[in-house]
């Protein structure tokens, strides 16, 4: 396979391309227009934004659902919850399993699991059936599609500027939001919350193609090195890579240097068993102290984002007089600034110590929470503009120095073992998603999960302020 299936040209004759010998190489020195991982990128980024859809369907949703089968808070955040659980733990599983069978299957299959489960949420009539659809099958799919998929793109196709590919793939997330959010608000009026729930359906469905055409496995199936990576001859960073006869991916590069899945192609049957590697993985992750840090500071993200304000937010502002559909526009803004905070993030990410930059990123969000509940109102006043654009600059810039210190400390592992600081992520964000509707039903406002969340903020900040220095420079844990 020649770099012509990734980018679509058809094939030329190789002594006619200009520039090139007679036996089809380029020159020494010549330079590839574009890398086919940045094809790779743009198609993963895409997926990323259809698998978003669900992210805002919560807090949307929540109020048309109670108003029609009048269901409490609290049953609503269970299915939430469910779907978060799955969310997190499926998430080092499909990091394995794109290992296994390929990113593009792994990817593909999880759309679909997300299409279906939205799809079907229009026949619920019962309360069980809202846990089977956004719970178990849209839980299923979106894990697969986790943050995960975006270090495992960085890890596999790119050697040098991995830091702005994780926050440019994490930002697809947040483009999810902001594309869906306004018309999910929107159809959730008029027509209703059905016309929403097919719309996520489609966005899902309709980015699987470009999955199944341009979303390759890795570098060795289109016969080039991971952008960035020195060619076995000493060749610089961007130079032409060799052939794929001649290209043997695991030369002249250390297993810590590179992914895992440039040891064992994705796809190729020549990693173990998936469920078995990523519990492998846990076992020996989990004797490190870093690994344990980033859990917990990771799972106070997930708190504060998806439990909270993802899926609380709409639902409080609405208590406070606010229509659903401008508390919608408010979450949008905040998908504007997620897509530029957290690209900025991995720019500062490849230059800056990581665990630095995650305690202030911490400390920032705990601050915002703190002063939430006075500025909640029926109208939309500066002081929530500003709380808006601090939020979403700070919303998921967490993840590419996350990505980072795990890519350090355990090397070839380090995307399985992300997916799993992950799934602490999306506990974190299942338990507060539960407990705020909880509280809700209890007191009748949410002022006690704004002001808790708040002060785990600032725990997550302590704790990703004394990770370790000499953490980074240990030896990647092996796997049996």
């Amino acid at each position: 396979m020649t770099a012509s299936d990734v980018t679509g040209a058809p094939p030329e004759n190789p002594g006619t391309r200009a520039g090139k010998t007679s036996n089809g190489k380029t020159p020494a020195g010549k330079n590839r227009r574009l890398h086919p991982a940045w094809i790779v990128a743009a198609v993963a980024f895409l997926a990323l934004v259809g698998a978003a859809g669900f992210r805002a369907a919560p807090g949307v949703l929540m109020v048309p659902l109670q108003e029609e089968f009048g269901w409490s808070t609290t049953v609503l955040s269970l299915a939430v919850s469910i779907n978060l659980v799955l969310f997190g733990l499926t998430a080092p599983f499909a990091a394995a399993l794109m290992e296994r069978f390929g990113i593009r299957k792994v990817t593909s299959l999880a759309l679909c699991l997300i299409g279906l489960g939205s799809a079907l949420t229009v026949f619920v009539n019962q309360s069980w059936q809202i846990l089977l659809t956004w719970g178990l099958l849209i839980g299923l799919g979106t894990g697969s599609m986790a943050l995960v998929f975006a270090a495992t793109i960085a890890n596999t196709w790119f050697a040098t500027s991995r830091g702005l590919v994780t926050g440019i793939l994490t930002a697809g997330s947040a483009a999810g939001q902001l594309v869906f959010l306004p018309f999910i608000a929107a159809l959730a009026q008029n027509p209703g919350w059905r016309g929403a729930s097919l719309l996520i359906a489609a966005g899902a469905l309709a980015v699987v193609p470009l999955v199944l055409r341009w979303l390759r496995n890795s570098p060795a199936d289109v016969g080039v090195l991971p952008y960035g990576a020195e060619k076995p001859d000493g060749g610089k960073p961007g130079d032409e890579e060799p052939d794929a006869k001649e290209a043997d991916v695991g030369t002249n590069a250390t297993t810590q240097s590179r992914p895992a899945a440039v040891v064992a192609s994705p796809g190729s049957g020549d990693s173990p068993n998936a469920a078995i590697r990523a519990l492998q993985v846990l076992k020996r992750a989990a004797k490190v102290r870093t690994f344990w840090a980033l859990a917990a500071g990771f799972a106070i993200c997930g708190a504060t984002t998806n439990g909270l304000i993802g899926t609380h937010f709409i639902p409080s502002a609405h208590d406070h007089g606010m229509p659903e559909t401008t508390a919608a526009g408010l979450l949008a803004v905040v998908g504007i600034f997620d897509i530029v905070g957290t690209i900025a993030s991995g720019w500062l990410t490849d230059r800056f110590n990581p665990k630095v930059l995650l305690a202030v990123y911490y400390q920032f969000r705990g601050i915002g929470l703190l002063v939430l509940p006075l500025l909640l109102g029926s109208s939309v006043e500066p002081s929530m503009i500003i709380f808006v654009v601090v939020y979403g600059l700070d919303w998921v810039a967490t993840v590419p120095p996350t990505a980072a210190i795990c890519r350090s400390v355990f090397g070839a592992d380090g995307s399985v073992v992300f997916g799993w600081v992950f799934a602490a992520h999306q506990l974190g964000a299942a338990v507060a998603a539960l407990l705020a509707g909880f509280i809700r039903d209890a007191t009748g406002h949410y002022n006690y999960a704004w002001l808790g969340a708040a002060a785990m903020c600032t725990v997550a900040a302590v704790i990703s302020a004394t990770i370790r220095k000499d953490a980074v420079k240990k030896e990647p844990v092996p796997v049996a």
